[in-house]
């Protein structure tokens, strides 16, 4: 099973690059901060589209979709 990290973990990496969202779109990747990753799948969602998922680029951790929601409320994203 893959490694998660916790809400605090993954907290204290928000303004760290190396994160990219994964979407069924593989022709525009989006890349950047964890903060900036979360932000793009609260618009994908908010917008009516999947959300895709998270991944760190070098470790290959993924954030579920619980996580990320967690992640909407701490940065006051409506949920």
């Amino acid at each position: 099973m893959a490694k998660k990290y916790t809400r605090d973990e993954l907290i204290d990496r928000l303004k760290k690059p190396g994160w990219g969202l994964v979407t069924g779109n593989q022709a525009m990747p989006l890349q950047g901060t964890l903060s900036q990753m979360v932000e793009a799948t609260h618009d994908r969602h908010s917008k009516g589209h999947a959300s895709g998922y998270i991944k760190e680029i070098e470790t290959a951790i993924e954030v579920d979709m619980l996580q990320i929601q967690e992640l909407w409320h701490h940065l006051g994203l409506p949920v």
